[in-house]
C-alpha cells in the first residue's frame, strides 16, 4: 500500500489549499534539522544502530550487556515547540496576541497619531466620521505583504472636547516580528464664526455703543441648533459685563441650573 500523504500532513482529504500549506509549514518547521538540536544525535544513532536504535534506544557504553538508553519520546504538544521557536503557540497566530521580542516577546510598534478636525456643530450635535486608511497586511503564506484599505468609523459624542483621543487598537502595518501599532485620532476643534467655547458653554461676544450700554438694547443670537434667540439687556453694561442665558449645554442636557447653559454673552464697548 502506498504512502498516505494526507495522513503524513495530518489533514483530511477535504482540506483546502490553505490547510495543506499551513500543515506543510507547521511540519516543516517542526522537523527541520536546524530547528531540532536532537536531530544530529538521532542521525548519528540511526547511522550506527539503524531503525532499531531509534525505536529501542542506544546501547549503553557501560553497564550490563544489552542495556539500552530510553529512546526519545515526543512530548506531544506542538504549541510547546512553537513557543520555543516563535515565542507564540502558533506561527500563524492572530496579531492581537501578546507582544513578543527577541527574548520571546514580540515588540509593539509605537502609536500612530493623526488629527481629525471637527466643527463646533459636530461637537454640539455629535456625528459619525469615516476615515479610510491603507495598511500592510501579511498574506496567508506568512511572508508576502499586500496593501489593504480599511474604513475606520469614529462616533463623535456630543460634548467631546478639543484633544479627545480615539484609539483603534493594532490597526497599523503588520510585520512578521512585531505587533501592529495602535492608530490614535486626536480631536481638533475648528474655529466657529461667532461662538467660542468655555468647557460645555458657548460664549458670544457683541460689540456695542456707549448709548446702547446706558439705555438698554437687545441682541439676536443664532444658536447651534438653528434657533434665533432674542436676548434683552436692561442692565447698565460695563466693560466685561456678561449675561447668563439658560439653554442646553454642549452635552445636550436641558438647563436646570446656571451651570447648564447654552449661551454666555460678553459685551464689549465699541
Amino acid at each position: 500500500m502506498g504512502i498516505g500523504y494526507y495522513a503524513v500532513l495530518d489533514i483530511n482529504p477535504s482540506a483546502t489549499d490553505a490547510d495543506i500549506k499551513m500543515s506543510y509549514r507547521r511540519l516543516a518547521l517542526k522537523n527541520h534539522p536546524s530547528r531540532r538540536p536532537e536531530a544530529v544525535r538521532k542521525k548519528a544513532t540511526y547511522d550506527k544502530f539503524g531503525e532499531e536504535g531509534l525505536k529501542a534506544g542506544v546501547p549503553q557504553v557501560s553497564g550490563e550487556d544489552g542495556a539500552w538508553i530510553s529512546p526519545y519520546i515526543f512530548h506531544g504538544n506542538p504549541q510547546k515547540t512553537f513557543r520555543l521557536f516563535f515565542g507564540v503557540d502558533n506561527p500563524f497566530a492572530d496579531f492581537s496576541s501578546p507582544c513578543y521580542s527577541s527574548s520571546g516577546w514580540r515588540t509593539k510598534d509605537p502609536p500612530i497619531e493623526r488629527d481629525v478636525s471637527l466643527t463646533l456643530d459636530d461637537l454640539y450635535h455629535g456625528c459619525t466620521k469615516k476615515i479610510k486608511i491603507s495598511r500592510k497586511v501579511i498574506n496567508e503564506d506568512g511572508y508576502i505583504f499586500s496593501i489593504q484599505e480599511k474604513i475606520l468609523i469614529i462616533t463623535v459624542k456630543p460634548g467631546w472636547n478639543d484633544g479627545t483621543r480615539v484609539t483603534f487598537p493594532e490597526q497599523g502595518d503588520q510585520g512578521p516580528n512585531s505587533v501592529p501599532a495602535d492608530i490614535v485620532f486626536i480631536v481638533r476643534q475648528k474655529t466657529h464664526p461667532w461662538f467660542t467655547r468655555q468647557r460645555n458653554n458657548l460664549v458670544y461676544r457683541a460689540p456695542i455703543s456707549l448709548e446702547m450700554a446706558l439705555t438698554g438694547f437687545s441682541v439676536d443670537v443664532e444658536t447651534l441648533d438653528g434657533r434665533l434667540v432674542n436676548i434683552p439687556i436692561n442692565d447698565i453694561v460695563h466693560p466685561g459685563y456678561s449675561k447668563l442665558v439658560p439653554g442646553k449645554s454642549l452635552q445636550g442636557k436641558e438647563s436646570t441650573a446656571l451651570q447648564m447653559l447654552e449661551d454666555v454673552l460678553a459685551f464689549e464697548p465699541r
